[in-house]
């Protein structure tokens, strides 16, 4: 494939991501929550470890992804693109329940006078390990968020269907899941750019929720270009009980059962064995308080 073509290519998936966006935004309404909940925050010192802003590997092991994605279109003899490389009909995009009237830009939590919480997950790591983890969920009725990393899709394409198909929700977490903040606007917004134009091809929508990585809150700058990239709303989280450093599913679950509570939204990561091997027991945990693990466009509506 000549150089133009691959442009024309990339062109025409970033306006379907585009296009797709806008008419989201006029489907979704806003919602009653406040942008975060500083007493909170403050009950949980640390929510951000220096690991979790700065490594960009450490949702699973993975090494740092490549900022320059490959083409995924594989030319034939005469130069065209083979059959298996033409672009596929995107699939129906997911349904999404409108938000409640009121919704923020940056989401950090729920209604607190709710019993909903959301488990959101960074979406990266082995995808045995992401299945697992699927499954337990699926078992007990559990819904997720999964903030997916682009880099992980060009992967793992079959994951992004997997986790629709189980009933849970996917967002944007970047491209490469560097640190965003310290970007050029443009360098931001090619990063957000890239993960919905994975997305977009693969189901059929850029998702609702762009995650900044390597960060709690999205700076101004990060918001104005999630925004321009078509996300109206930014997922945040009052709850992160770092399992990315690898505690025993015992400490995991204490630390995620003591801090959730109605509206909360926790922040974990695939890829991460004591994740899935604390799930079963926080689930539980969590039915006993009377919360029940939902998405979090569900959470917000």
């Amino acid at each position: 494939m000549t150089a133009d073509r691959r442009t024309v290519l990339r062109s025409t998936v970033r306006l379907a991501a585009l296009a797709a966006a806008g008419s989201l935004l006029t489907a979704c309404g806003t919602g009653n929550l406040r942008r975060a909940d500083p007493g909170a925050l403050a009950a949980h010192p640390g929510t951000v470890d220096p690991q979790h802003t700065t490594d960009p590997a450490w949702s699973g092991g993975e090494g740092p992804a490549s900022a320059t994605p490959a083409d995924p279109a594989e030319a034939g003899p005469d130069g065209e693109p083979t059959a298996a490389a033409q672009p596929s009909t995107p699939p129906a995009p997911p349904v999404l329940p409108p938000l409640a009237p009121g919704t923020p830009v940056e989401v950090a939590y729920g209604p607190r006078t709710g019993r909903n919480v959301a488990l959101t997950f960074h979406g990266s790591g082995d995808p045995k390990l992401a299945t697992a983890l699927l499954e337990v969920a699926e078992q007990r009725g559990a819904r997720l968020t999964v903030m997916v990393v682009g880099s992980w899709l060009d992967q793992q394409p079959q994951m992004a269907r997997r986790i629709l198909d189980g009933g849970h929700e996917l967002g944007n977490h970047t491209q490469n899941h560097l640190n965003i903040s310290a970007m050029t606007p443009e360098q931001a917004r090619a990063e957000i750019a890239q993960c919905a134009e994975r997305l977009q091809k693969l189901t059929g929508s850029i998702g609702r929720w762009f995650r900044p990585s390597a960060a709690q809150y999205a700076t101004p700058m990060v918001r104005e270009q999630a925004k321009a990239v078509g996300y109206e709303h930014v997922l945040s989280f009052d709850v992160d009980p770092r399992d990315y450093n690898d505690p025993s599913a015992a400490e995991l679950q204490r630390r995620v059962l003591n801090s959730a509570r109605g509206g909360s939204v926790v922040a974990l990561h695939m890829g991460h064995q004591c994740t899935v091997d604390a799930l079963p027991a926080i689930l539980d945990g969590l039915a006993k308080a009377g919360l029940k693990p939902v998405t979090a466009s569900q959470l917000c509506a």
